[in-house]
């Protein structure tokens, strides 16, 4: 079974301080839900289209797990507390066997 992965790419932080109160809630329920942070922060290097912004990273051990992560009511609090305090792309992306 193939891991899976959370990518998010933030183009715009409108409400720093909004980010942050979604991060103390999103972290305890993304580890609750399997997930490692592999990578979080501002870009180190950006090419064509690629905005220096924030970018996350986050492995789970599969497709389900990463979409029951995302689904699970402790996220979804996160989510509603984040609102309107970026702009992201967020993606779930199979990983490759």
């Amino acid at each position: 079974m193939a891991k899976s992965y959370w990518v998010s790419a933030y183009r715009k932080v409108f409400k720093p301080e909004q980010l942050a109160e979604y991060s103390k809630l999103a972290t305890p329920a993304i580890l609750a839900g399997g997930g490692r942070i592999l990578a979080r922060g501002v870009a180190a290097f950006a090419h064509g289209a690629g905005i220096a912004e924030r970018t996350v990273l986050i492995e789970f051990d599969s497709l389900e797990k990463a979409v029951a992560a995302f689904e699970s009511a402790e996220y979804q609090a996160a989510v509603k507390v984040l609102g309107d305090a970026v702009e992201r792309d967020f993606r779930i992306v199979e990983g490759a066997e």
